[in-house]
């Protein structure tokens, strides 16, 4: 009776510690298949070739990750409206799981209403014959509005990236005219010159792009941007190796390297005969993923963001610095040692971004030009 007993109680512990097991996978099944409350992600310009690349990417996870859903805001001129209602067309008729809205509309205020992430892609194009002066004059005033807008309508937490050329200087009059809007998360989209110099390297050294890691742009996104291999590493099938030790050619990355970089987005012009377009939708998907979801451990990528003195750049710049990210916050890598060649190129492209800022605030009227504003 004893055995039969202490059988029946090991019996019904068993049962029970099923019951509790199972319990456990259905409740962490239930957590995993919840659907997260959905983002509103804003693209500006969407009816021109880098949104129509961008929002199908926004649209299937690439930026936000494949259980994020959004609800996409698309904004562009009046001009375009017929086309941005295309563009409306194409997203119902792709059905993304992960799109739980749209909105298309050329009214600002709309497209900016409780936005979340704001990329801003708008910007007026140099045409031939016109001054730096002029295009400056036309993006700045496009920015000035476009960060009223923002300041009275997007989310108080609203994360901006800003693609549309001079995106230095643009970021800079944003962050300026939407002072409620955190400075840190004021951005440029300077992964594109990242992601370049990443895939240059690794077609030189024959090896897979993801091998390569922690190159550095500093600077503008300009012709006077510094692309950095002195900290950058590859994994070959010998292990791990700075890229300088690999390439073993140190005249080739002072001089073909970073003009190759520096003038890629010219040559796809020449190529295309059209601006790149995949490429920065694929950048800025990197740039928010990085920043909304984290940096692998050990890897930095490059951000424009405000300068904070660091490496003795000007604060209050839109400079691009080498970052990591970690829990929706970007931090500036420090303690990198600069050598005579790089500290030459990185106060070049300061004073560059030195001469956009003193460019845009004449164009504004404004005639503060201290160091913080």
């Amino acid at each position: 009776m004893a055995y039969l007993d202490h059988v029946t109680l090991q019996s019904i512990l068993v049962v029970l510690g099923c019951i509790c097991l199972s319990w456990k996978i259905i409740e962490h099944m239930s957590s995993f298949l919840k659907l997260k409350e959905p983002v509103r992600v804003l693209v500006t310009g969407a009816a021109g070739q880098i949104g129509y690349a961008l929002v199908p990417m926004i649209a299937r996870g690439v930026m936000l990750g494949p259980d994020q859903p959004v609800i996409l805001h698309m904004l562009d001129i009046s001009l375009l409206a017929e086309a941005l209602k295309g563009l409306e067309m194409e997203l119902i008729d792709a059905a993304f799981p992960l799109l739980k809205g749209v909105v298309a509309t050329t009214d600002v205020a709309e497209a900016c209403k409780g936005v979340n992430i704001a990329v801003m892609v708008a910007g007026f194009p140099r045409k031939d014959g016109m001054e730096r002066k002029d295009v400056m004059s036309k993006n700045v005033s496009i920015y000035k509005d476009q960060a009223a807008a923002l300041e009275q309508h997007a989310a108080p937490d609203c994360k901006v990236l800003v693609v549309a050329n001079p995106a230095n200087t643009n970021a800079l009059i944003l962050k300026k005219f939407a002072p409620s809007i955190p400075e840190k998360n004021i951005t440029c989209l300077t992964r594109l010159d990242h992601n370049r110099a990443l895939g240059h390297l690794s077609q030189r050294l024959n090896v897979h792009v993801s091998d390569v890691k922690n190159v550095i742009i500093w600077g503008n996104h300009s012709s006077t941007q510094y692309p950095d291999v002195n900290h950058a590493t590859v994994t070959t099938s010998h292990g791990q190796k700075p890229v300088r030790n690999a390439v073993e050619d140190d005249n080739w990355l002072k001089t073909e390297f970073i003009t190759t970089v520096q003038q890629r987005g010219a040559a796809i012009i020449k190529a295309r005969k059209l601006s790149s377009a995949l490429s920065a939708a694929s950048a800025a998907c990197d740039h928010i993923r990085d920043w909304v979801l984290g940096t692998p451990k050990g890897t930095w990528v490059s951000m424009g963001v405000r300068s904070d003195g660091s490496y003795g750049i000007q604060p209050g710049l839109i400079y691009s610095f080498p970052v990591t990210c970690q829990k929706g916050e970007w931090s500036i890598v420090q303690g990198l040692k600069i050598n005579e060649f790089s500290r030459e190129k990185m106060d070049a492209t300061e004073k560059e971004l030195i001469e956009e800022k003193q460019l845009a605030y004449s164009c504004l009227g404004l005639t503060s030009l201290s160091k913080e504003n």
